[in-house]
């Protein structure tokens, strides 16, 4: 992935930036903030959002603002021109392949920032501005790791949403984020925001795996701050342009939960289990297809038995091993997956007969101990033959600065 960082100007006040670039290293200024916003295709709204972003931080903070980039518009040049003149540095990291959505444009700010502080927000004007130092002040007062601007608090209120369409699926996927990780998102009323301060320390970027926007989410429940904070904002309405969020977006949501859920070798396995038993759908659907058209019940039941395969597939792909994938090849994945589901049928038989005759067990309970053994050795087995962990590997990106 090319990337390219550059700041468009020197802050006409220079004691208001920060010196160095941090990656997590260095002595940061106290009370210092980089304010990360990742863009995609927001020229329209750079302007009003740097001019508001001046009004609104005291010249006492320390601050400067990161913009990441993944934009196929103009919108880095707009960003050159609109930070003429701030009393803030300003720095854009343009991505030439946006990597994890607008959360991977975070956690690249997040590897870059080396304030004692970290705000995130949209580009958009839904997040006010002005409640950026509010965010940061609370943080300070009350001991808090992470402060979250939060609609669902009084005081706030969720009227930037168009429609009572959003309003449904913005609350639902809020009941369904704070249903599955009660105690990760304990104290967050808000967990689909995308505006909340951070410090710096409670953030490990290499721990982060984020899919599509939902940042905020990802942060709680892989880092774990401390302690929470909220304060309350009032969602706006977006000053130019057009959301980004839509039925895919949606869908990246419900892979995310999926991936955050799942990321304990038990909760893997659960998972594993569940799929598992969902394959029997369009097993029995194929059967039922098959023999109606005349194929003989042993053929069909094998063929039948390879839709199943093909559809867990399919889903532990997508729900349980998506960051898995790139060290084998897809069709290297889905030939050693299929060997071991197959593998699974030739085992059961002799396991039966091997707890029959051995150990004296009746055919239902041997039947159903081999089941158990059987699920176990292939989960084992897909994990370790088909989605090896990867290695870690030092991502080759070249950078360049330009003043």
């Amino acid at each position: 992935m090319s990337e390219d960082l550059w700041t468009p100007h020197a802050p006409s006040n220079p004691e208001a930036s920060i010196p160095g670039e941090g990656g997590g290293g260095g002595e940061a200024a106290p009370g210092s903030v980089t304010l990360i916003i990742p863009t995609f295709n927001e020229a329209g709204n750079i302007a009003e959002l740097l001019s508001r972003l001046a009004g609104s931080l005291p010249a006492r903070l320390p601050c400067e603002v990161l913009f990441v980039d993944d934009s196929t518009d103009d919108t880095p040049a707009v960003i050159e021109k609109a930070a003429l003149d701030l009393p803030f540095r300003v720095c854009v990291l343009h991505r030439e392949r946006a990597v994890g959505g607008l959360g991977g444009a975070v956690v690249e700010g997040l590897k870059l920032a080396g304030t004692d502080w970290i705000v995130v927000m949209d580009a958009d004007l839904q997040h006010p501005p002005h409640l950026v130092p509010e965010l940061v002040g609370e943080g300070e007062r009350t001991g808090a790791d992470l402060v979250v601007a939060s609609r669902y608090i009084p005081g706030g209120s969720r009227a930037g949403l168009a429609g009572s369409h959003r309003i449904a699926v913005s609350r639902g996927a809020t009941w369904l984020a704070k249903g599955l990780f009660p105690r990760a998102l304990r104290g967050i009323s808000d967990p689909m925001s995308g505006f909340f301060a951070l410090r710096r320390p409670a953030a490990t970027a290499d721990a982060l795996k984020p899919l599509g926007y939902k940042i905020l989410l990802e942060l709680a429940v892989r880092c774990r701050p401390a302690k929470v904070a909220e304060v309350p904002f009032v969602f706006q309405d977006r000053y130019s342009g057009e959301s980004k969020s839509g039925a895919r977006e949606g869908l990246r949501f419900l892979a995310h939960l999926a991936a955050l859920r799942s990321a304990t070798p038990l909760a893997r396995m659960i998972g594993f289990g569940l799929i598992g038993l969902s394959g029997f759908v369009p097993n029995l659907f194929a059967l039922w297809l098959l023999t109606h058209a005349g194929v003989h019940y042993l053929p069909a039941e094998i063929a039948a038995n390879q839709a199943g395969v093909l559809w867990n597939f399919v889903l532990i792909e997508t729900l349980l091993f998506r960051d898995r994938r790139r060290h084998r090849h897809w069709a290297d994945r889905v030939g050693r997956f299929a060997l071991l589901a197959n593998a699974d049928l030739l085992l059961r038989i002799p396991l039966i007969a091997l707890f029959v005759a051995r150990l004296g067990m009746e055919v239902l309970p041997a039947t159903a101990l081999a089941l158990v053994t059987t699920f176990v050795l292939r989960f084992a087995a897909t994990e370790a033959l088909v989605y090896l962990p990867r290695g870690t590997r030092t991502a080759r990106t070249g950078r360049t600065t330009r003043s």
